[in-house]
């Protein structure tokens, strides 16, 4: 028996438990708020909370974002399912984007935040978590599979 979109599992599944890994040890290893520079003023482990979304848009909304999670997560886990076989990108864009929604979205469920730890200082840049990462990773792969896709034609 063929596993239907079986990479598309295999990416959400490693990506979730990537981030929620991470988050764990940041949890475990850090004080809110501690810092770690890697590369000092470039690249620290800062362990902060964020109640927002990217950026912390819609900061103090936990319970629209869970439930957006949520929704996001059904219709991907739907789509892979029910939905026509995805080529490679696809399956890669989507499973990244389906772990990065439930890793955060989890956090926004059990926690009531999301927990950031990867602090760009370089670029002033927002901290945020490998969930963050791996849904980047997935529209930048669903953008990718826009210019793969063989256009259909109907030609006499």
């Amino acid at each position: 028996m063929r596993w239907k979109n079986r990479f598309f599992w295999i990416t959400a599944f490693v990506t979730f438990f990537l981030d929620q890994l991470t988050k764990y040890l940041v949890i475990k290893t850090f004080n809110l708020k501690e810092t770690l520079p890697l590369i000092p003023g470039v690249f620290h482990f800062t362990y902060v909370t964020n109640t927002g979304a990217a950026f912390s848009l819609f900061t103090g909304q936990v319970d629209s974002l869970r439930w957006l999670s949520l929704a996001v997560s059904l219709a991907l886990i739907a789509l892979a399912c029910f939905g026509p076989t995805l080529i490679f990108w696809e399956r890669l864009g989507y499973g990244c984007i389906l772990g990065g929604a439930m890793g955060n979205g989890i956090d926004r469920f059990v926690l009531g935040y999301v927990v950031d730890f990867l602090d760009f200082r370089l670029i002033n840049f927002p901290v945020f978590n490998l969930a963050d990462v791996f849904i980047n990773i997935g529209i930048v792969s669903l953008l990718i599979a826009t210019f793969k896709k063989t256009p259909t034609t109907n030609r006499q």
